[in-house]
């Protein structure tokens, strides 16, 4: 189904509701068996009839936000603004609580359904571009509307943008897990009016990661037959200094990347290496993610960078990953190192690395406090390992074990 159809198809709903009529956006008896609705939340005390009747999610996402007193949250496809209203509740009034939907019949239903709530306000747009400036919002809620979307990765893009450093990503939606039959899982799709093909889990942490995020975790709860599922998903953009974002490393940054890395190699204390190679080597001998850069949020520039490389192409070192991470001369000592590290370190664990491990000059202690701050160990000394500048070097191996 086309995005106009479904928007199309949202905006006769939103009409029904409008005119006091339950509505839902698959058959009955699924919409009943699945738990979809105002059946997926615990207390609707209080709220407006219409936001019930027009309640077409698969859970309650507001339950898991860790919404608090203050903050700033966005649900995407707000719909008839259940998901808004309880939000606004947990913000409180010095919060705020934003509603987008695609269809104007929606947004004019859920502005009637807040009428008189202070704290909330409703956008017209689409998901794939929030008409909403970067780094705008604390939390992203969401429920049983991203499936609906043609350009998934472009949502979850733009929910990474408009979070600021440490916002939360946490939405109801619909999955599939597990190897089905495509025509039945197809089929239990439409039932429960999955209009454009769920995800399955694996695509979804896939495109978290793609996006930036870090802290993935997804967890099922109603069961829709052949492999298809309603499920929490939980994410977080990575924490930052003030003024800096940590976002994903891109092709774009290379030129900055490889000046930061020059910069750490000229002091003499980062690397045997003396000259910092092409985009195009560093680019092939890194692995694809989890690279990020940390960025001035007014100006673009890259101040830090971390990557790695595999140890061994045998598949039995498949989740032991050596890295390396820099940050600018002039930007040191403010925790931009540390927030690189510990974003890469959450990432990397995400893609399944059990060993992540480096090499660090004994002399280098900064290097070494940090590693160590974030539960990295010493576990042996290369003694005189090669020469640099003239003279014998040790290395310290350090390495950090998943739990």
């Amino acid at each position: 189904m086309a995005d106009e159809e479904i928007v199309q198809r949202y905006s006769g709903l939103a009409r029904r509701a409008l005119n006091g009529r339950h509505v839902t956006d698959c058959g009955p008896q699924a919409f009943a068996d699945g738990g979809f609705g105002a059946a997926g939340y615990d207390d609707t005390s209080g709220l407006p009839g219409g936001a019930l009747l027009a309640s077409l999610g698969c859970g309650n996402p507001v339950a898991v936000a860790e919404l608090r007193a203050g903050q700033t949250v966005l649900d995407l496809g707000s719909g008839g603004g259940i998901d808004v209203l309880l939000s606004a509740r947990r913000v409180g009034p010095y919060g705020k609580a934003y509603g987008l939907d695609a269809s104007a019949d929606m947004v004019e239903l859920a502005r009637r359904n807040a009428a008189g709530v202070a704290n909330v306000e409703f956008l017209h747009g689409t998901i794939e571009r929030i008409p909403l400036p970067g780094r705008a919002v604390d939390v992203v809620v969401s429920n049983c509307v991203i499936n609906l979307s043609d350009d998934k990765a472009a949502v979850l893009a733009e929910a990474f943008r408009v979070l600021r450093p440490g916002g939360r990503f946490g939405v109801s939606d619909v999955v599939v897990d597990g190897a089905s039959d495509p025509v039945r899982r197809a089929a239990a799709e439409q039932r429960i009016g999955c209009a454009a093909g769920a995800l399955t889990t694996e695509a979804y942490r896939d495109l978290l990661a793609a996006a930036g995020f870090v802290g993935v975790a997804i967890t099922l709860t109603a069961d829709h037959g052949d492999g298809v599922h309603s499920a929490i998903i939980q994410a977080t953009k990575p924490a930052a200094p003030q003024g800096l974002e940590i976002r994903p490393m891109r092709a774009s940054d290379a030129a900055q990347v490889l000046a930061i890395y020059q910069a750490g190699l000229d002091t003499g204390q980062a690397s045997f290496e003396t000259l910092a190679p092409s985009w195009e080597g560093f680019d092939a001998a890194k692995l694809p993610r989890p690279r990020y850069v940390a960025a001035d949020t007014e100006t673009g520039e890259v101040v830090g960078w971390v990557a790695a490389s595999p140890v061994s192409a045998r598949p039995v070192y498949a989740g032991v990953v050596e890295h390396s991470v820099y940050v600018h001369p002039g930007c040191q000592a403010h925790g931009i190192g540390r927030a690189l590290l510990a974003a890469f370190i959450t990432a990397a664990e995400d893609a399944g690395a059990w060993t992540i491990q480096a090499g660090i000059f004994p002399e280098n202690a900064a290097s070494l406090s940090l590693h160590q701050a974030l539960g990295f160990r010493v576990v042996g000394t290369r003694e005189r390992l090669a020469r640099h500048h003239g003279t014998w070097r040790d290395v310290l191996l350090v390495e950090r074990r998943s739990a």
